[in-house]
């Protein structure tokens, strides 16, 4: 069997089961996050609940498309307009919000564990629910852009962006906004939460809830892992975007890219 055919197989079988589990996972999440009052008002469990809402809208218009075209060969991108732009504006959007608010679940649970009552004070769910509203807004406006510069072209038939300049911002984008600044925030105050959970007398002290810091450490473990070989991939893309290929290397290319791919929607489908 050859690596396309492989790399065809995994995406199928793979994918279905992130599918499954993702839509399942995130679907409890959310029925746990939003019956409870005392995680509607816990502004952690809050970021938790919308980052979930969003990883479920991600899981839906983006993976399941890609198993489709994958394994049946129905790519409505390639065809219909409205779906090449719509798709990637759901990425776009979806991607970048649930990765803000992963960010600041990490965030809060720094202040929660931390010894100063004055940075405790800093979570607070008035403002996480001004946060989420602020940045849904902003990340909707961002994504606009796409709506416009996405079109279908006429000699490939594949939904690209036909806007130089969007496509090279996109790409900052992704490595930036989507990999780079959410994997060091997530890794810093992952490893302040970390101190600060070692300090168990300030913890009790404060009844911080240490299965809601372990679960955002986790996160940030699966951020690192998951997230951060698909920034050393669209900058390895970039870095020999200039190279003469042979069809050997652009087959291993193509697998390793679509491997990481696969891991990239691991995130989005267990947290």
């Amino acid at each position: 069997m050859s690596l396309p055919q492989i790399s065809q197989q995994i995406t199928i079988y793979v994918g279905i089961f992130l599918v499954v589990s993702g839509l399942i996972g995130n679907g409890i999440n959310i029925l746990v996050f939003s019956t409870f009052r005392n995680y509607r008002t816990t502004p952690c469990t809050f970021y938790f609940l919308s980052a979930s809402i969003f990883n479920f809208l991600y899981i839906a218009t983006t993976l399941i498309p890609r198993i489709v075209s994958v394994g049946f060969g129905i790519d409505l991108s390639k065809t219909s307009t409205s779906w090449c732009k719509i798709r990637q504006y759901c990425i776009v959007t979806t991607v970048i919000i649930s990765v803000t608010f992963s960010c600041l679940a990490t965030i809060d649970q720094f202040f929660v564990t931390s010894r100063s009552a004055n940075v405790r004070r800093f979570s607070s769910i008035k403002w996480a629910h001004r946060l989420v509203f602020i940045f849904i807004i902003v990340w909707f406006l961002h994504g606009t852009p796409v709506l416009i510069s996405y079109q279908i072209s006429p000699i490939t038939m594949i939904c690209l962006n036909t806007n130089h300049a969007s496509a090279i911002y996109s790409t900052i984008f992704f490595l930036v906004l989507i990999c780079a600044i959410p994997v060091t925030i997530m890794v810093i105050f992952g490893y302040l939460t970390y101190h600060n959970m070692h300090s168990r007398r300030v913890l009790a002290e404060q009844q911080a809830d240490r299965q809601l810091v372990k679960m955002t450490l986790i996160q940030v473990v699966l951020d690192v892992i998951c997230v951060a070989p698909y920034g050393i991939l669209i900058a390895y893309n970039v870095i020999t975007s200039g190279v003469s290929k042979d069809i050997n290397r652009q087959i291993i290319e193509s697998f390793i890219g679509n491997m990481i791919n696969i891991i990239f929607y691991f995130y989005y489908a267990v947290c």
